[in-house]
This record gives C-alpha cells, sequence and structure tokens, in this order.
C-alpha cells in the first residue's frame, strides 16, 4: 500500500468518526474530494478487515467499534483510566462541574479520562472525540504557556489559526493576541477559556507534570468547564485551587503508571508467572 493509500484511508476513518449514522459513498467520496471508485476500494478493504460496517439495507457505510476497542485496550496498557480517575471523580464531586484529563503526545494534548459532576441544571457534555485546538482551549493555553514564549508560539504558527471545528468567537486570532493570553496564563498561574473553543462554554485548567519534582516535564493537562453561566470569572480561583490539589495528587502518582506498564514484562521474562 502506498503512502498515499495510507493517508487516504486514515482521513477516511477520521471522517467516519464524527459520524452517528452510515454515510452513503457518494457522500464519502464528495467530502473527501476523492473518486468514489477509489472511495469504494479503500471502504471494501476495512470492511473486510471489520473497521468499517456496511449496512445491507441502505448500502451506506459507518465506523465499526473495532476502532474504539483499539483505543480503549491501548488506554488500559498504559493503565491511564486507573491511574487518574479517581482524582477526576473527586475533583468533579468538588467543582460540581464536568472535568477532563488530556496527556501529551508529541505535540498534541489528546483527552483520555473524564468525571461529570453537574446533577443539576445545565450539563456540559462534550465530544471525548474532539480536537484539543492549543491555542483556543484552557488545556491548550496551560500547555502551552509552560514552554518556551518561542517554541509554544513556532506550535501555534505552524497550525494556524483554524480548526476542523467552529470555535467560539473570543478565540485568538494572531500571535500577538494569543502572546498576551499565554502571557495572562503565566502571570495567575491557570489558564482560561471563555467561549474560545466553543460559544457558550468556559474553562480552568493547569499541567500536571510526570513526577512531584518542579522541574519535571509536562505530562498533561487537567480542566473543569462548564455553561458560561456557571464559570464566572469570580469562581477562577476557587476552581484553579481545585485544580492545583488535583494535578499535585496527579504528578504524585503518576509514575505508579510507568512502573505498571514495566514491571509485568519484567516478571514475565524473569519466569516469575505461573
Amino acid at each position: 500500500m502506498t503512502v498515499t493509500a495510507v493517508s487516504r484511508c486514515l482521513t477516511l476513518l477520521e471522517m467516519l468518526a464524527s459520524e452517528a449514522q452510515s454515510v452513503e459513498l457518494s457522500d464519502i467520496a464528495g467530502r473527501l474530494d476523492m473518486p468514489a471508485s477509489a472511495v469504494h476500494r479503500l471502504l471494501t478493504t476495512l470492511v473486510n478487515h471489520g473497521w468499517v460496517t456496511q449496512d445491507a439495507t441502505s448500502q451506506n457505510y459507518a465506523l465499526s467499534l473495532r476502532l474504539s476497542t483499539l483505543a480503549f485496550r491501548n488506554l488500559d496498557a498504559r493503565n491511564v483510566p486507573d491511574v487518574v480517575q479517581s482524582v477526576l471523580n473527586r475533583l468533579a464531586t468538588q467543582t460540581q462541574e464536568y472535568c477532563r484529563l488530556a496527556i501529551l503526545e508529541g505535540p498534541d494534548l489528546v483527552w483520555v479520562a473524564r468525571a461529570q459532576g453537574a446533577t443539576t441544571g445545565l450539563r456540559y457534555d462534550p465530544d471525548m472525540g474532539q480536537e484539543i485546538v492549543l491555542h483556543a482551549t484552557a488545556n491548550g493555553k496551560a500547555w502551552l504557556a509552560t514552554l518556551p514564549e518561542e517554541q509554544a508560539l513556532e506550535i501555534v504558527y505552524s497550525r494556524g489559526f483554524t480548526a476542523k471545528r467552529k470555535l467560539g468567537p473570543n478565540s485568538a486570532q494572531t500571535i500577538d493576541e494569543l502572546r498576551i493570553r499565554l502571557n495572562e496564563t503565566r502571570e495567575q498561574g491557570f489558564a482560561t477559556s471563555v467561549e474560545e473553543g466553543e460559544a457558550g462554554t468556559a474553562a480552568v485548567a493547569v499541567p500536571f507534570r510526570a513526577n512531584s519534582d518542579v522541574d519535571a516535564p509536562v505530562a498533561g493537562t487537567i480542566s473543569v468547564a462548564g455553561p458560561l453561566m456557571r464559570i464566572t470569572e469570580d469562581r477562577w480561583p476557587d476552581l484553579a485551587r481545585a485544580l492545583h490539589t488535583a494535578a499535585a495528587e496527579l504528578s504524585y502518582i503518576w509514575p505508579v503508571r510507568t512502573r505498571q506498564r514495566t514491571v509485568t514484562p519484567l516478571i514475565v521474562a524473569a519466569g516469575v508467572v505461573r
């Protein structure tokens, strides 16, 4: 398979991942700007390997659950849910808002865990598969603010100020705007997003490190988010304190994740497992 074919296949999977219902072949070809015959060949291969399903009646295509299973298998292998969920649950209970954790993967942040603390009123339940737009989210800015300014701005500049999804009306549009917001993040010790990632919502976020050392590398970010009417500026300090406490807990227990990933293979190699 050529590099072009692999790229097309991945683009196709990404497109289907955002669809709740099955999609017609012609619609897929139109969105991907590819010949229907080429799309059909890719879909046939993916169906044969179980990554895509085809409805027997409509003949439309949809992503199978195999990719989701693979993702959960990888998270389990990394021991991410077990390590962080109790911390997130406590934070959600304390703040009574939606809490999420993202881990750093190269120059990207990826959502891996969440906890819902809102029990009454409006509930904020965003898609966990949603892209984390670094310049327009509290999580993104919380991480970028830990980097040297030149490096942070270069990461965003290389991607531009657009996104695959619609952003909020207050998202930064220029490097100068982003520079100001990152400076604010550093000064106040936490990042905020007010109708930047999406309209009608706000969030507060902080980074957490791979261990308790102050100079340890950043492992990810943790945030509290909700409707704009609840995540108001007067709540930011209290939410930030709760987040910093949770981040300290994560930094303390995060090395357990590494040990859990390495101990078992070593035991098996030594012939201890019976």
